[in-house]
C-alpha cells in the first residue's frame, strides 16, 4: 500500500477516539426524566401546602406564649391598637414593658398577610388567626382559618 493509499483509511486526529449521544439516547434520557417529575413533582408540591400550615400553626403557638409573658408582666394584654407590635417595641405608657418578647419582628403568615389579633376574643381573652391560603373566613384544608 502506498503511503497516500493508508493515509485515507486513518480517521483523522481529531475525530479519533470521540464518541456522542446519539439522539434516540439523548431522547430516552429526557423521556425518564419527564416521568420521573411527572411522578415526584405532585408529591414534593403537595407537601409544601401541609407545611405551609404547620409553619402558621407554630407562629400563632409562639405568638400566644409571647402574649401570656406580656399578661406577666404588664397585668393586661395588648390592646387593639397596639396589636402584635406591642410584642416587640414599647408601647407607650406600658412602665412595666420587659420585651421583646420577639426576637424578630412580626413575620406575615406563610401566604404573605398579616395575623389578625382581636382583644377581647370570642373564645378566650384574646384571638390570633390566620385566614389560611385563601385569605377568607371559612375554608377547609389549606384554605381552613388557623387560630389559637
Amino acid at each position: 500500500m502506498s503511503p497516500s493509499a493508508s493515509h485515507a483509511l486513518i480517521r483523522p486526529r481529531a475525530t479519533r477516539g470521540v464518541r456522542g449521544f446519539t439522539l434516540l439516547e439523548l431522547l430516552v434520557v429526557v423521556a425518564i426524566i419527564g416521568l420521573l417529575a411527572a411522578f415526584v413533582g405532585p408529591r414534593v408540591f403537595g407537601n409544601v401546602g401541609k407545611s405551609e400550615v404547620t409553619t402558621a400553626k407554630a407562629q400563632i403557638e409562639a405568638f400566644s406564649r409571647a402574649l401570656e409573658s406580656y399578661r406577666l408582666d404588664t397585668g393586661h394584654f395588648p390592646d387593639a391598637s397596639q396589636g402584635l407590635q406591642a410584642l416587640v417595641a414599647r408601647p407607650q405608657n406600658e412602665p412595666k414593658w420587659n420585651g421583646p418578647y420577639l426576637l424578630k419582628e412580626v413575620p406575615p403568615d406563610p401566604w404573605g398577610r398579616p395575623y389578625q389579633y382581636v382583644v377581647p376574643g370570642s373564645k378566650g381573652d384574646f384571638d390570633l388567626l390566620s385566614l389560611g391560603r385563601d385569605g377568607a373566613p371559612g375554608g377547609t384544608g389549606e384554605d381552613a382559618d388557623l387560630s389559637n
